[in-house]
């Protein structure tokens, strides 16, 4: 019935949506988005987010912006270099004010960094953005230094995620005075108009932005989670622009001459992490009759390569994914920086999946039960099926169990898990962030290893990356990086599957920069030529 109900309102709206494909853009200077997750917080070091740090980056600037594909450029700094092993300089554009007219300064950039890291109950703290940084001097107004305990090479990617305050204005400013608007006061190309939580914002163009002036007089985005009801608005007529185009709709928008899609690689991996902690047994391997084993199977190198030349990815990709990503056998994606051009992805042999279990032990195979999200990523809960499908098949009989992330997460966190599927998005363009987050060895202090949930550990990976790690030569960096990615493949710390796609759909006389970071900002969409 559901079904049936969504198919007359996309008819029922196919005539409304031709109209408007043709309406003239210079007339209404108003651009309806329809989102896919939700907005919560508009304060910028709330709650790190991908929506949230959208709407931030057309409320807010930061120090150093990023293009498309997520390389480094100038933004409210015009330009930084390390002055020495541990200290980095930055000078500021001059002539930014904030919307309330108040002049962009160093001032504001120290108070800016001492208050990310200490918001009150953040659910995901942009602290992490500046933990390197051990002290701020100001040298003038338009230049600030930052000192680091080491070499930092990342600093500069780092602080593309620090929105930047004004002191006047948000000394002793609360996450509430954001969301309700009192707050709201940046340096970007949009000033808020409204927030309504579970239902979206609304923006209206900075005529005084120092960059590039957007072409939408107003803004407004709608909050749509569910896939159908995103669809349906566009073609209705009803928004202008959709994100997170489900797969289910790709093939027939493609074809839709009315309307445009744009998409691109993005920067999220979806992998599988294994248990590799436990040695006297996973809690949820058994035998191939149900017994208890005396050790943990994941453990074994030929083991973990079994599973991961079991997985199709190929197929998986054109099957489920209906070609919105790429196979992958590393954590980055071509182009980016630290992607190891020689690591192909792995092709399915069950054969020599077979013959690995056999080596190890296991010639009968043994059991596994297979966890992960089901609202959380693409397609989520249909990959894990498709995978327990691909492990069975090479005598690892697999049982499947997706939950909503909230209760998965709290659990793989736990520990509680032998084998699950995970996302992670590289925000900063480089191998660093996804390497040292997902199989450095764990050492919170450090910062290292925060979702290695499967434990895993190789002193030989870990050297490699504080190498590159404290490396401010670039070429160099990028070579140790490929470098610890070998050694990650190699070892089979883990098991890529695919690099998202991001998509778009649109009304046919508009285009988008189609941003590898999934952020959906108004200022990136534009009247086609």
């Amino acid at each position: 019935m559901m079904h049936t109900k969504i198919r007359r309102a996309l008819r029922a709206g196919t005539a409304a949506f031709a109209l408007l494909a043709l309406a003239p853009l210079a007339q209404a200077q108003e651009l309806k988005v329809a989102i896919g997750s939700q907005i919560t917080s508009i304060d910028p070091h709330y709650h790190n987010l991908t929506p949230n740090s959208t709407v931030a980056g057309m409320v807010f600037n930061s120090l150093v912006g990023t293009d498309a594909r997520v390389r480094l450029r100038p933004n409210l700094a015009e330009s930084w270099r390390p002055v020495d092993d541990t200290t980095w300089e930055f000078k500021l554009r001059p002539g930014v004010k904030f919307h309330n007219g108040q002049d962009f300064t160093a001032e504001d950039v120290a108070f800016t960094l001492e208050r990310v890291p200490n918001v009150p109950n953040s659910p995901s703290s942009y602290a992490q953005f500046v933990r390197a940084i051990k002290s701020v001097g100001i040298v003038d107004p338009l230049t600030i230094r930052f000192r680091t305990e080491g070499p930092y090479p990342q600093l500069p990617n780092d602080l593309t995620g620090v929105m930047m305050l004004d002191r006047q204005t948000h000394e002793g400013a609360t996450t509430e005075d954001f969301n309700t608007g009192r707050a709201a006061v940046g340096t970007g190309p949009f000033r808020l108009v409204s927030y309504r939580n579970g239902e979206g914002v609304v923006l209206e163009r900075n005529d005084s932005y120092w960059g590039d002036k957007p072409h939408w007089q107003k803004v407004s985005y709608r909050i749509i989670t569910g896939d159908a009801g995103r669809t349906s608005a566009l073609l209705a007529g009803d928004v202008d622009l959709i994100d997170q185009v489900p797969t289910s709709d790709l093939v027939r928008l493609r074809k839709d001459s009315r309307v445009r899609v744009e998409e691109t690689v993005g920067l999220r991996l979806i992998y599988l992490a294994l248990d590799q902690a436990k040695e006297d047994g996973s809690p949820f391997v058994t035998g191939p009759n149900g017994e208890k084993l005396d050790h943990n199977p994941l453990r074994d190198l030929r083991v973990r390569r079994a599973l991961s030349l079991a997985v199709d990815r190929a197929a998986i990709a054109a099957r489920v994914m209906e070609e919105a990503t790429v196979p992958t056998g590393q954590v980055m994606a071509e182009g980016t920086f630290g992607y190891a051009p020689d690591i192909a992805a792995p092709k399915a042999d069950l054969a020599a999946a077979r013959k690995l279990l056999a080596e190890a032990g296991f010639p009968n195979g043994f059991r596994i039960t297979l966890h992960g999200p089901n609202d959380r990523y693409m397609n989520d809960a249909r990959i894990i099926q498709a995978v327990g499908q691909m492990w069975t098949r090479i005598g690892v009989h697999t049982a499947v169990e997706a939950q909503p992330f909230t209760t998965f997460i709290a659990r793989a966190g736990r520990g509680e898990t032998s084998a699950h599927l995970m996302g992670l998005a590289a925000t900063t363009g480089e191998a660093a962030t996804m390497l040292r987050s997902l199989v450095a060895t764990q050492n919170r202090e450090a910062g290292m290893g925060a979702s290695n949930r499967g434990r895993y550990s190789n002193p030989a990976l870990d050297a490699k990356l504080a190498e590159a790690m404290r490396t401010l030569d670039d070429g160099r960096r990028e070579a140790l990086l490929q470098d610890a990615t070998r050694i990650m493949a190699e070892d089979q710390a883990l098991i890529p599957v695919h690099i998202q796609k991001n998509a778009w759909a649109m009304r046919r006389n508009l285009t988008i920069d189609a941003r590898a970071d999934e952020y959906t900002r108004a200022q990136d969409v534009r009247p086609a030529e």
